[in-house]
């Protein structure tokens, strides 16, 4: 019998479906249930071999604040000598509480593609507040004043413009899709220049620059690596049309912070949505939070109720391929075909 360390709420509401599971792999599976008042027993720890860090568990984290359900979940998680698999809530895989279990050895599979529906609308909607002009509106409802846009502050429109996407994986993709039927042409950012889904055209990382200076928008939607880390800097910002928009809902690391807020502030920029940042929380001294050309989210854009529900989904497909010793979803360090 081999141990599988989830939630009170997963053990609850989808226990029956991971035992089912394993019975049609010839499996015994115990559940062993994720709890901050007490670590398991020692023995209980010894025998786990996989552990789910679901969304319920995560709910409440940020980069400076670990809140104690998960701090318990991974202090099981890493007592456990035979830990051999790993799924993370997650679409990216650098935070820094997997990393004992990436050094060590274990296989680790992420949640990419569970929140990149909502994600992609959460985007679109700030495209849209920008070619539409609502901050326009808005301030003047709250000022309860008529105040209809005329030349030469009308909005330009949408079609025909560019949007650079930065990641074509489920995220990107799911831009990409809503991004071209608002009548953008889209171009991809990956490792290769092979044709991706919904993409006009794809390009690589390296050749980027040839690409920036004709983007009306750039979109950041990559995983966290050496690669990315940094990528868009001072002088690629600077590389961008004056009526460009910036949108980051990756990681704060991937872009010049410092340079954005120059850039916006000197007008060589036409705005910026980001929900992550350098420093989260965003310090309450940042000027980002009263430049008027600048949407802010608490990293939470891809925030639904069906997130958790995808997230299981994931976890239970990838299951069954454990236990039949398939390929996972999503595993870190493997490449799609």
């Amino acid at each position: 019998m081999a141990g599988v360390l989830v939630s009170q709420r997963v053990a609850e509401v989808y226990g029956k479906r991971i035992i089912d599971i394993a019975k049609r792999c010839n499996r015994v599976l115990d559940l062993v249930l994720s709890n901050p008042s007490a670590l398991p027993s020692a023995n209980v720890c010894n025998e786990l071999e996989i552990a789910f860090y679901s969304r319920d568990v995560w709910e409440g984290c940020d980069k400076t604040f670990i809140n104690p359900e998960t701090r318990a979940f991974f202090a099981a998680a890493d007592a456990a000598a035979k830990l051999r698999w790993l799924q993370v809530t997650s679409a990216g895989a650098d935070l820094a509480i997997y990393q004992p279990s990436l050094q060590r050895g274990v296989r680790v599979t992420t949640s990419s593609g569970s929140n990149a529906e909502p994600m992609a609308q959460t985007v679109t909607w700030a495209v849209l507040s920008f070619a539409r002009a609502t901050q326009h509106w808005m301030a003047a409802q709250r000022r309860r004043e008529w105040s209809p846009l005329i030349s030469p502050d009308l909005p330009r429109d949408l079609g025909g413009k560019n949007a650079v996407i930065v990641g074509t994986g489920p995220i990107g993709k799911s831009i990409a899709r809503l991004l071209r039927a608002l009548g953008l042409n889209t171009i991809g950012i990956r490792r290769t220049s092979a044709p991706a889904e919904h993409f006009d055209r794809v390009t690589t990382y390296d050749r980027i620059d040839d690409v920036l200076p004709h983007a009306q928008w750039l979109v950041i939607a990559c995983p966290l690596t050496e690669t990315t880390q940094g990528l868009i800097d001072a002088r690629r910002i600077g590389l961008l049309p004056r009526d460009a928009h910036v949108i980051n809902v990756a990681r704060g690391e991937i872009l010049d912070e410092a340079a954005l807020i120059d850039a916006l502030s000197q007008r060589r920029l036409a705005g910026a949505y980001l929900d992550v940042f350098a420093v989260e929380p965003l310090p309450r001294e940042s000027p980002l939070w009263d430049m008027p050309n600048v949407i802010i989210t608490p990293h939470n854009c891809s925030a639904s109720a069906g997130n958790i529900g995808r997230g299981v989904d994931i976890f239970l497909r990838n299951l069954e391929n454990y236990l039949s010793r398939r390929p996972l979803e999503n595993e870190v360090g493997v490449l799609a075909a």
